[in-house]
C-alpha cells in the first residue's frame, strides 16, 4: 500500500507552504504496450481522466524507482526493464485543486513487466490496454505528446529533452 497524499513528500510540502505557491513536481511515468501494440492506460480515481501511469517521486527514490513504484501502485504490474526516452522540465500546470507545479519528469518505456493487471487500485478506478486509434473517452492531453516523444526516441535513438 502506498502513502496517502498527506503522507507523501509532495503532500507534506504542499501542506507546509499552502495552496498558492508553485512547487517543483519531480516524478516519472511508465509507458507499457502489450503484445498487440495496445497502450496501457489507467482511469485516475481523482479526476476520472484516462492517463499513462505516473506520479511523484518520494525522497530517496531514483526516477526509475519512482516509475516502477507508480506503475505498480496504479496497475499491479511490476516493471522489470525500463528505458528512459524523454525528460521534461519546462512545463507548469495547475491541477483541479488550484495547486500549481513545475514538472521535472522522466518518461520510461517499460520493456518487460510481470504480474496481473489490476483494474481498480487506490489510485485508479479502471485500467486496460487500448489500441492507439481507440483510446477511451476523456483522457490526459499528455498521452499524445508522450507517444510522439517515444516515436522520436525510437527513430533517432536520442532522448527527448523539453
Amino acid at each position: 500500500m502506498g502513502l496517502t497524499w498527506a503522507e507523501s513528500y509532495l503532500g507534506r510540502v504542499r501542506g507546509s507552504v499552502g495552496d498558492s505557491d508553485t512547487l517543483l513536481f519531480v516524478g516519472a511515468r511508465g509507458v507499457i504496450f502489450d503484445e498487440q501494440g495496445r497502450l496501457l492506460l489507467i482511469q485516475r480515481s481523482d479526476n476520472r481522466r484516462w492517463a499513462i501511469p505516473a506520479g511523484a517521486m518520494e525522497l530517496g527514490e531514483s526516477m526509475e524507482e519512482c516509475a516502477i513504484r507508480e506503475v505498480w501502485e496504479e496497475t499491479g504490474l511490476r516493471a522489470t526493464a525500463l528505458t528512459p526516452f524523454a525528460f521534461y522540465s519546462a512545463y507548469t500546470f495547475t491541477n483541479g485543486w488550484g495547486h500549481t507545479y513545475q514538472q521535472i519528469l522522466m518518461s520510461f518505456r517499460i520493456d518487460t513487466w510481470e504480474g496481473e493487471l489490476q483494474k481498480v487500485t487506490e489510485e485508479s478506478v479502471d485500467a486496460g490496454f487500448f489500441a492507439l486509434d481507440a483510446l477511451p473517452g476523456q483522457h490526459s492531453r499528455i498521452i499524445e505528446e508522450t507517444l510522439a516523444d517515444l516515436a522520436s526516441f525510437q527513430s533517432t535513438g536520442r532522448m527527448v529533452v523539453k
